[in-house]
C-alpha cells in the first residue's frame, strides 16, 4: 500500500492511497474521504455526500476487479471544490456501464463524473478503468 500528499503554489492538495481492490477496504476509503473532506473545510453534509459517492464508486470497481489488483484512489482539493480519481483494472469490458441506481445517486450528489476504460492490456490481465468525479463546495443541491 502506498500514500502520497503533494502541495503546490496554486493552494492545491492531492492526497492518495493506493490499496488491494478488496471490499474490506471500504472502510479505510470512506474513511479518508471524510477525512480529506474535513480537512478541505467542506460542510458536514458535503462530507457525507462525497462519502457516499466515492463509496458507489469504489464498490462498483472492487466488484469487478482482476484478482490480486489494486484500486487507487486520490483527492484533489483547493478552496471551491474536490476531485476524485478512482482507477482499478476491471475483469470485463465495460464494468462501468453508469447505470442502475447506485450511478444514479452519484450522478446527483456531484457536478460531474466520467468513466473511461482502455482496451484490454495483457500485463495488467484486464481492462485498466477510471472514474473521475468532482464536487463544487455549496453545489450539493445543484447537481
Amino acid at each position: 500500500m502506498g500514500e502520497w500528499a503533494s502541495q503546490s503554489s496554486t493552494e492545491t492538495t492531492t492526497i492518495g492511497v493506493r490499496v488491494p481492490a478488496q471490499l474490506e477496504q471500504l472502510t479505510m476509503l470512506r474513511a479518508l474521504a471524510e477525512t480529506v473532506a474535513l480537512i478541505a473545510d467542506f460542510a458536514l453534509d458535503e462530507v457525507t455526500d462525497i462519502r457516499l459517492a466515492l463509496d458507489e464508486v469504489a464498490t462498483a470497481l472492487i466488484l469487478d476487479a482482476v484478482p490480486s489488483s489494486e484500486l487507487d484512489c486520490q483527492f484533489t482539493y483547493d478552496t471551491d471544490r474536490m476531485f476524485v480519481h478512482v482507477a482499478s483494472v476491471a475483469g470485463t469490458q465495460s464494468a462501468v456501464g453508469q447505470v442502475g441506481f447506485g450511478w444514479h445517486i452519484v450522478r446527483t450528489l456531484t457536478e460531474s463524473i466520467t468513466a473511461t476504460q482502455d482496451p484490454y492490456d495483457a500485463m495488467a490481465d484486464g481492462y485498466p478503468t477510471v472514474v473521475d468525479f468532482s464536487w463544487v463546495r455549496g453545489d450539493a443541491d445543484g447537481g
